[in-house]
């Protein structure tokens, strides 16, 4: 840490309770409160807490240009280049997810040195586990996006020399994380009045996903360790991982959503759920989603951070990639199929696949609803149709999204959907890849108790995922339990985190980034003549070229005024001094 983080921090000591965020939970920030009285009674200490539930991820984190965005991956593109794909990005000369991070990191440290002075420590249980959560919440963060860190775990004097240390190793970094996920568990409630609230599971649900993270970027990444450390490490972080995604399991609290009215398409509807308007099928609301343990909550009338239907169906364009991550309904990747109808038409290649390819994606022809008043769904009869648009894939990649569409009229930026921070499903996935990693192996047993009860969800009669379709078709059990977890939280801010913790970003990254097959397909040829594309030896849109993939780019530069500011920090491998 370092002056100018000291301003920040100062800055935010002077406003105080000013800075409360708004947490979409139906609390109203109180800024009148000084610091005498703040923590006097517990109430206090729970309306301090509460400006947490503004720090996590959003919409934004996923879709946008944001650390964790798949436009930064390999899975989807935009009409310009993102530089972070590219891999050549720069060393910044700021960087307020340096500095933000660090700055909230104080709140929670400042909630946690006032309670342990409070005399009914079971008064404040609960916002001491919302600050141990956030806290952990918080470094991991840093932890993704830089490795090291310095640890601060008391709100120090602007004066204190710890502030201008040197950043403590990336294990140091997650065992405390490791540390506050467990103590957050141990203190807050196992069920709470009010979704969206952090309880003992949500805890846990994030201890199998830092544990998942740093287990596997262990076992992946030599980090100067010898090979006998990385794997001692790596080990007892993947059982931490699987025991916890498996406590999460046993407790029997959540469940996938799948509703029989909405079957093969429960998948779709469940990122669409809304209170007050029921636009699906079912005439469902967030209180029948059964999967989100964690969200970042949006309520009827609030403007959100992004365009979320226009954004999704007209500027995210899916690649080839991504499109052919979708297994046939066989089981099989499309280059092992029989089912696989190739690329003879716009639509051939769309038939006989996982269901979630249609959940998420549009083919040419097909019919839709999006957020203009003459296309709302209004009955979900055949009538829908004349007012339905058609979908037109002759732009962008050729590849169209729908995921997070909204089928109701409603303005710009006002979609109420809820961002699914964690699911369920990453529980369940969690545990497969844990177990996998641990050994080299899984059980079918295993696969049945996790994997496949994704997988099956709107695919119930795909083969599941099992040993002897693994052997029988030459397929290899680590892809098949990666290529689950890709096509499952398309779009949820997962993959380049993904890619970097695996350490297949150097083979991944650095491939053309291809649309669909426009050279030889006569629909496409003759009803998009200009695509603004050159096409590859296999006719496919190139959509972008000449990306690279340094060693450097698994973590990121810290920022230059940081490093101006405190000598003693270090600036990641391959980055320089500044």
């Amino acid at each position: 840490m370092n002056m100018k983080l000291r301003q920040y921090i100062t800055t935010a000591c002077i406003s105080s309770l000013a800075f409360l965020a708004a947490s979409c939970l139906d609390l109203e920030p109180k800024d009148s409160l000084s610091d005498n009285n703040v923590w006097n009674k517990a109430d206090n200490f729970q309306l301090f807490a509460n400006q947490f539930y503004g720090w996590t991820r959003d919409f934004s984190s996923a879709i946008g240009d944001n650390v964790h965005s798949d436009f930064r991956s390999d899975l989807v593109c935009a009409s310009t280049p993102n530089i972070y794909s590219q891999g050549t990005n720069s060393i910044p000369t700021s960087d307020g997810n340096y500095t933000g991070n660090y700055t909230k990191i104080y709140y929670t440290n400042l909630l946690l040195k006032n309670a342990a002075s409070f005399g009914d420590q079971a008064a404040i249980a609960t916002p001491m586990g919302e600050a141990y959560f956030f806290r952990a919440y918080c470094y991991f963060e840093l932890l993704q996006i830089y490795g090291d860190a310095i640890i601060v775990t008391e709100p120090l004097d602007t004066d204190s020399e710890q502030l201008y240390g040197t950043q403590n190793d990336r294990s140091e970094v997650a065992e405390q994380i490791i540390s506050d996920l467990n103590r957050a568990a141990e203190l807050l409630p196992e069920t709470t009045s009010e979704a969206g609230r952090v309880n003992r599971y949500v805890a846990l649900a994030m201890l199998s996903r830092v544990a998942l993270y740093e287990g596997t970027w262990q076992k992946f990444h030599t980090n100067g360790m010898n090979a006998t450390t990385n794997t001692e490490r790596s080990t007892q972080l993947l059982a931490t991982a699987r025991d916890a995604a498996d406590e999460v399991i046993k407790s029997n609290r959540y469940k996938l959503f799948y509703n029989e009215t909405l079957g093969d398409q429960s998948y779709r509807y469940m990122f669409t759920l809304e209170d007050g308007a029921q636009c699906n099928p079912a005439n469902l609301s967030k209180a029948d989603n059964t999967e989100y343990i964690f969200m970042r909550r949006h309520r009827n009338g609030d403007k959100t951070a992004y365009n979320l239907t226009h954004a999704v169906c007209n500027s995210t364009w899916i690649t080839r990639k991504m499109a052919n991550m979708y297994l046939c309904s066989d089981g099989l990747p499309v280059e092992k199929s029989p089912k696989f109808q190739q690329y003879g038409s716009t639509t051939s290649e769309f038939q006989n696949r996982d269901n979630r390819m249609n959940n998420n994606m549009l083919y040419q022809g097909e019919t839709f609803w999006d957020n203009e008043a003459t296309t709302c769904r209004l009955s979900w009869t055949d009538a829908d149709l004349e007012r339905a648009r058609v979908a037109k894939v002759y732009s962008g990649s050729g590849y169209q999204n729908q995921k997070y569409g909204a089928e109701r009229r409603v303005d710009d930026y006002y979609e109420s959907f809820d961002f699914p921070l964690l699911r369920y499903a990453e529980v369940l996935l969690n545990y497969a890849e844990a177990v996998y990693e641990l050994d080299g192996s899984i059980s079918d047993a295993d696969l049945d108790y996790s994997l496949n009860l994704v997988r099956l969800r709107v695919n119930p009669d795909m083969p599941k995922l099992s040993n002897g379709l693994v052997t029988a078709n030459g397929l290899d059990m680590r892809e098949e339990i990666r290529r689950e977890r890709t096509v499952e939280f398309f779009l949820e801010g997962h993959r380049i985190d993904d890619l970097k913790r695996w350490c297949t970003a150097e083979v991944e990254m650095p491939q053309d980034m291809l649309g669909v097959k426009w050279k030889g397909v006569t629909e496409f040829e003759a009803n998009w003549s200009n695509t603004g594309r050159s096409t590859n030896a296999d006719g496919c849109l190139i959509m972008y070229t000449d990306r690279v993939w340094n060693s450097r780019n698994y973590l990121y530069p810290l920022p230059s005024d940081q490093l101006q500011l405190n000598p003693q920090l270090k600036q990641n491998p391959g980055w320089g001094a500044q």
